[in-house]
């Protein structure tokens, strides 16, 4: 191996530990969400199916597909700032959620580039690998899931 195709290789391997990580532990998410996040959110399919969280939860958004989703827009009266990010193009990604769970209003205050921009979720998540385990486990409820293994079995 050359000095080049050295350096190349040191650089990629580098920018891959540069990545953020998002794969988190569904079951931790899963203890996480019954603690954390079922007093507000459940997880209810099409069918009215109850797949997590209590029935009949209205505090907060079903979080059922959530992931890949435009903020904003699931059946439910979301705060003015989260409808604004949703209409300027905010799509939930592990990538965004993660900041949003660790500090909603600080998060629609930088996608908005508003100072006065708030969110109605005032629970923080305590911790980035808690977050990222709640997405984790999220996942499973998302059209993200669904695709990836629709494109296994192909």
């Amino acid at each position: 191996m050359n000095f080049k195709t050295g350096m190349a290789a040191a650089a990629f391997t580098l920018s891959l530990t540069a990545l953020p990580a998002f794969a988190g532990d569904p079951e931790a998410g899963a203890s996480a969400f019954q603690s954390q996040c079922q007093n507000c959110h459940n997880v209810v399919n099409e069918a009215g199916d109850v797949l997590a969280g209590r029935p009949n939860v209205r505090t907060g958004p079903n979080l059922y597909g959530v992931l890949g989703r435009q903020a904003g827009t699931e059946d439910f009266r979301y705060g003015a700032s989260l409808v604004e990010a949703g209409e300027a193009g905010l799509i939930w990604t592990a990538e965004e959620m993660v900041p949003y769970l660790l500090d909603p209003n600080s998060f629609l205050r930088e996608t908005l580039g508003n100072n006065r921009a708030r969110s109605q979720m005032s629970f923080r998540v305590r911790d980035e690998d808690t977050a990222n385990d709640i997405i984790a486990f999220l996942t499973q409820f998302s059209e993200i899931e669904e695709e990836e293994e629709a494109a296994e079995g192909s």
